[in-house]
């Protein structure tokens, strides 16, 4: 495992890298689309100082889709680097193991049901909550469970989760199959409500922050967790609640966004070690990052068109996957 230092202020440099590129992707995206913005008609209309068309296209559409694409993409790059130690496997992912598909599954229930857009969430988050019950319990079977058996059982809960979705579509009213395939593909077109991902996000991180400690010794095994006087089990059960809960939001707010999850956190340690004092808020930073410019990419790349930004996730992330599925023989 690569050693971080942590008793020098270089130890926040790859947070500052990290919040640079947010920064820059944010930019990105408010200064590209249908008509062109540069950065200083942007800074401007931030600070009040344009009018009219600037005004809409910046505040009005495409402010609050960047932030929610950033808040989103925080939550699904934590949540898969939780569901990745916890599984010491680093192709665990909330798409993966189909907590995203039972969360959808939920939200879909629920929006056929004709509930209010909090318990929408509330429902996505029991699905969520479900599904890792579901894909555990199944793995565990009468023993312990391995990574390999995990992985394979929540692929399996995965595809039952994506029928189970194409089942509702086909018996869901028509006036409602807009929004019922906006949960389908993973699409920040109707993400205008950006407030409740930031804030779910920020409350993650300082939520976790006090249990990265723990989470590195848990990242070596629970016996040794346990040995060095960590509370494993509810640790684990703290760690699949908050996984499950900014998987049910990230769903709420965007759809079901695969292989942020997988790619980000991969990456990162690739890059910075093992050491969750720092992969937590990084991947945080960069998955928000990724998925603004995926998003960016989604609706600029075929204009006036627009594609679902689970698109452009999955071409990326597919290829990860099967190259560290490869890895991992």
């Amino acid at each position: 495992m690569r050693k971080t230092d942590f008793t020098t202020p270089r130890r926040y440099w790859p947070l500052l890298w990290l919040t640079l590129a947010a920064l820059l992707a944010q930019g990105a995206a408010l200064s590209i689309g249908s008509v062109a913005l540069s950065p200083l008609q942007v800074l401007e209309t931030l600070l009040g100082h344009q009018s009219g068309l600037a005004q809409t296209l910046v505040l009005e559409l495409r402010l609050p889709r960047a932030l929610a694409a950033l808040g989103t993409g925080a939550l699904l790059a934590a949540a898969g680097a939780l569901m990745q130690i916890l599984l010491r496997n680093p192709l665990a992912d909330p798409y993966v193991l189909g907590l995203s598909g039972g969360a959808a599954v939920a939200a879909l229930l629920a929006m056929l049901g004709g509930l209010s857009l909090a318990l929408v969430s509330g429902a996505a988050f029991c699905g969520a909550l479900f599904s890792t019950l579901l894909v555990f319990g199944l793995a565990r079977g009468t023993g312990s469970w391995t990574p390999t058996r995990l992985l394979l059982t929540g692929i399996v809960i995965a595809s039952g989760w994506g029928a189970l979705i194409s089942f509702l579509l086909a018996v869901g009213p028509v006036e409602q199959l807009p929004g019922m395939l906006y949960w389908l593909m993973g699409d920040m077109a109707y993400a205008r409500h950006y407030g409740p991902v930031l804030l779910a996000a920020l409350v993650s991180w300082l939520l976790l922050l006090p249990l990265a400690r723990s989470l590195n010794v848990l990242a070596r095994g629970p016996l040794q967790a346990a040995a060095l006087g960590v509370a494993v089990r509810p640790l684990e059960w703290t760690l699949y609640l908050v996984a499950s809960l900014m998987t049910a939001i990230a769903v709420t707010t965007a759809g079901s966004i695969g292989f942020i999850g997988l790619l980000v956190p991969h990456m990162l340690r690739l890059w910075l070690g093992n050491d969750q004092r720092l992969i937590i808020p990084a991947s945080m930073l960069a998955g928000g990052t990724l998925l603004t410019l995926a998003d960016t990419l989604a609706r600029t790349l075929i204009a006036p068109q627009q594609l679902p930004v689970g698109v452009i996730t999955a071409l990326l992330g597919v290829p990860t996957f099967l190259f560290l599925l490869y890895r991992s023989r």
